[in-house]
């Protein structure tokens, strides 16, 4: 008598390859594809913002100066999520929020750590040592939302670090015109490139 034939193990279906493949594509263009939703023109808008914020803080006491760069960073936030969102509407295609996400939640905790050292440093008159703090940190959630993105993310929260490093050895005076160089100048020349890369 012959002896049954040995069954091997259950041939797995082309439709579910075909759904493993398309997930994993799907996920990798939008792990790559998240900067792109961030618009160029916006960042620019925003250095521009800064430049001024910069210029009218020049000249004013601690408690002014704090003012208008608190104040600049509302404007900040409120240009680029309208540029944002104006960005991701005007897609040809329609995009995922999960990118988006991905890049806001890396910004996240830098921003809190950025609002309690301020409190902290301006109750203690320490002013001098916040530009800084908030370039140093700034330029951490850029680098740690850039893990989502595209390389010129985290070479842009590079530089911010590398200018928050500088502002925190060098003198009290310089604080205003790093971040007027950085805030101003970096989103601006980063803004430029974006837009011509990646569209907006």
């Amino acid at each position: 008598m012959s002896s049954p034939l040995r069954q091997g193990p259950k041939p797995v279906a082309i439709h579910e390859h075909a759904v493993d493949n398309l997930r994993f594509i799907r996920e990798t263009m939008e792990r790559s594809a998240v900067f792109t939703s961030v618009p160029g023109r916006g960042a620019v808008l925003v250095g521009l913002t800064a430049l001024t914020a910069a210029y009218f803080a020049s000249n004013a006491d601690a408690g002014l100066w704090l003012a208008i760069w608190l104040g600049e960073a509302v404007v900040a936030v409120c240009i680029a999520a309208i540029a944002t969102a104006r960005k991701v509407r005007s897609a040809s295609a329609p995009a995922s929020l999960r990118p988006l996400l991905n890049f806001a939640f890396g910004l996240v905790p830098a921003f809190v750590a950025g609002a309690l050292l301020t409190f902290v440093l301006h109750r203690s008159g320490l002013e001098t040592l916040i530009p800084g703090t908030w370039l140093l940190l700034y330029g951490t959630g850029i680098t740690a939302a850039g893990a989502f993105s595209v390389r010129i993310v985290p070479a842009m929260g590079v530089c911010f670090m590398l200018a928050g490093a500088i502002a925190l050895l060098a003198p009290p005076w310089a604080g205003n015109v790093l971040l007027a160089a950085s805030f101003g100048g970096l989103h601006m020349i980063f803004g430029v490139v974006i837009a011509r890369r990646y569209g907006g």
